[in-house]
């Protein structure tokens, strides 16, 4: 399957430079080890995209509920998915 993402410019960067290697999102969709993920590059501040765009193979996908970057609702709703990909 192919999924499409936003990515802030500096983690586009970032992956583009060979750096990162995984993305930390909330796991409120469905993502699986062979899946291609469609990254493109969002401007968070001008809310636009800048046509830069990745895609990476998921290569691992592990998800847990232990972290606390976002609301305490949306945690225990969706939880998170950590995705691994080269």
């Amino acid at each position: 399957m192919k999924i499409e993402k936003k990515v802030w410019p500096e983690y586009f960067q970032k992956i583009l430079n060979g750096k990162k290697h995984y993305e930390l999102r909330l796991a409120d969709w469905d993502c699986e080890e062979g899946d291609v993920l469609i990254l493109k590059e969002w401007n968070p501040e001008t809310k636009e995209y800048s046509g830069r765009v990745l895609e990476k193979e998921v290569t691992y996908v592990g998800k847990t509920k232990n972290l606390s970057f976002w609301s305490k609702e949306e945690i225990e709703k969706h939880g998170f998915q950590i995705i691994s990909f080269k």
